[in-house]
């Protein structure tokens, strides 16, 4: 397994993003359950990506975290997002959001590799809980499990793909 170097809150430039969204891309076409549905476009995710990445703009006030994934020729392997959860009562904790591999990755353990970096800078945080949601149908709820989070919940038929086509949201949680 190559090594990944991790960084938290990396400077957000214009190549940094654009490679971010060439990612989130790549990981929809491939089958990946990151907020779209394929067949997607860079400009069909840019809208989404440019609050996603306004949120993790700490330097501007930005409450969420970026945690990006490098690999050893410093190209972004894989990446997600630490969001806040908006309010004091919850600032004990935080949501896991946009967990995605570069699928020319799969396979090499990178995803356990991110959720344990994640795990760290919560922790970093003084985070005492990680929360996520996975879309049902999937089967991403087993690897969630096999790295210590549990389901707390699930809303039937909460995630339309299509018409037809609706799937649960999965509600999971691992303690710190």
């Amino acid at each position: 397994m190559a090594e990944l170097r991790f960084v938290v809150d990396p400077e957000l430039t214009p190549a940094l993003t654009g490679r971010l969204i060439e990612c989130w891309t790549e990981v929809v076409n491939a089958g990946g359950s990151v907020g779209f549905v394929p067949p997607v476009t860079a400009d069909d995710i840019a809208k989404t990506a440019a609050a996603t990445f306004a949120a993790c703009d700490t330097a501007r006030g930005g409450l969420d975290h970026l945690l990006v994934g490098f690999d050893t020729e410093d190209r972004v392997a894989c990446w997600l997002v630490l969001g806040d959860g908006r309010s004091w009562l919850r600032a004990h904790w935080r949501w896991v959001w946009r967990v995605m591999v570069d699928p020319k990755h799969q396979g090499r353990g990178y995803g356990r590799l991110l959720m344990r970096a994640a795990d760290d800078a919560a922790r970093d945080l003084g985070v005492e809980a990680l929360h996520l949601t996975v879309r049902g149908g999937t089967g991403t709820e087993g690897f969630y499990s096999r790295l210590g989070y549990v389901e707390v919940g699930r809303i039937p038929r909460a995630i339309r793909l299509a018409p037809g086509d609706d799937r649960d949201e999965i509600y999971m949680v691992r303690h710190l």
